[in-house]
């Protein structure tokens, strides 16, 4: 089987960023008006008040303190509660490429590649901002890349699958050096009107070179993909309805479920220990123990989340070098999340060190990477 090599990443942080305090003062002020406006049907009882959000609810709750977004403005407008991102001309590159560009720039340079020289673009992230052309296309001609390109969604998940997408178009021959971005605003597709999840997201691109092992000249940073694992399991306990059919039923418009709605503890309960043994059964395949890992490189979702998955693996509790957090100051940032933990904590580690790259979120879905240190 063909080595791949992780020879570059990039990540793509917006300028704007909101804390807790910001978020809950909005969304406390738009409470409070809708209960104002609702008074008699809430004292009818016919529907209930707005419960307040506080920054202790949200630290408790996720580990999150601030995220990064496109808009901060129109997020944080009591009379808004969306992003304002201005649709842009088919002649001008759309957000999602432009995000994408700022990453892969630096990836690239980080691997010691021009854009030319990629002859594959994956663009893998939750909610690409439109059904075609893939958005992928664009970024592949905006950089000079060579071959084909091509978008794909699996939620959280999309960057492993799209690194495993890469690996596989590598070892059969398809491409020899692959880009995968991350383009994720997930603040667009995030309901800041509801109590329990207007804190979670947050916006941010990440970028991955990947190259064949006869072509590559790997740098200090670079890293051998040596197995991976990918699993899909049918769930509805985090689900967005938005899609082109919703015009075909009016009754939907504007209705809460076209944006991101979420059973948490649904979520927690059945997600965690599901990525914890498949993480597990990946080391053992490969004749690893928990012993043997150096770095836990978890989806940025929850800190809850990731505390108890990396417990369940290693038999107790990571240090904070075991399993870095970067979701207290980006929140979840979808596919982007582990890459951007990767991408910023991987720096010290030795040659020969042994990491695992797991992601998981909506379908359920879930991937793993094992990676190793090259030098």
């Amino acid at each position: 089987m063909k080595s791949v090599y992780i020879t570059g990443t990039g990540l793509f942080t917006p300028e704007q960023s909101i804390s807790n305090a910001e978020l809950v003062a909005a969304f406390n002020t738009w409470a409070e008006n809708w209960n104002q406006q609702q008074a008699a049907a809430i004292e009818a009882g016919e529907v209930a008040a707005q419960a307040l959000s506080s920054v202790e609810f949200i630290e408790k709750a996720s580990g999150i303190k601030s995220r990064y977004v496109m808009d901060k403005q129109g997020v944080l407008d009591p009379e808004r509660m969306k992003p304002y991102l201005p649709e842009r001309p088919d002649d001008q590159p759309c957000i999602q490429a432009e995000m994408a560009v700022k990453a892969a720039e630096q990836a690239l340079q980080q691997a010691g590649l021009e854009g030319g020289q990629i002859d594959l673009v994956i663009l893998a992230c939750s909610n690409p901002q439109r059904a075609y052309p893939a958005v992928a296309i664009e970024v592949q001609q905006l950089l000079g890349a060579a071959g084909f390109a091509y978008d794909m969604n699996v939620a959280c998940s999309s960057a492993t699958f799209g690194i495993q997408a890469a690996c596989n178009a590598i070892q059969s021959g398809q491409a020899q050096r692959v880009l995968m971005v991350n383009p994720e605003i997930c603040s667009a597709h995030l309901n800041f009107c509801d109590r329990d999840s207007h804190f979670i997201f947050g916006d941010a691109c990440t970028a991955v070179i990947l190259e064949a092992e006869e072509v590559a000249t790997p740098t200090q940073g670079a890293f051998e993909v040596f197995a991976s694992k990918l699993m899909t399991r049918f769930s509805n306990n985090i689900r967005n309805n938005a899609g082109f059919l919703n015009r075909c039923d009016e009754a939907g418009l504007g209705q809460r479920d076209k944006l991101f709605v979420q059973e948490g503890r649904k979520v927690f309960k059945e997600v965690c220990p599901l990525v914890a043994e498949m993480i597990s059964e990946q080391l053992a395949a490969n004749h690893l123990s928990a012993e043997n890992l150096d770095r836990l490189w978890l989806h940025q979702a929850n800190l809850n989340m990731n505390q108890l998955i990396a417990r369940r693996v290693l038999g107790r509790d990571a240090s904070a070098e075991e399993a870095p957090v970067i979701l207290d100051r980006y929140a979840n940032t979808s596919s982007a999340g582990s890459i951007i933990a990767f991408h910023l904590h991987r720096d010290d580690l030795k040659a020969g060190a042994t990491g695992v790259i797991c992601s998981f979120g909506a379908g359920y879905s879930a991937g793993c990477l094992l990676v190793r240190k090259l030098a």
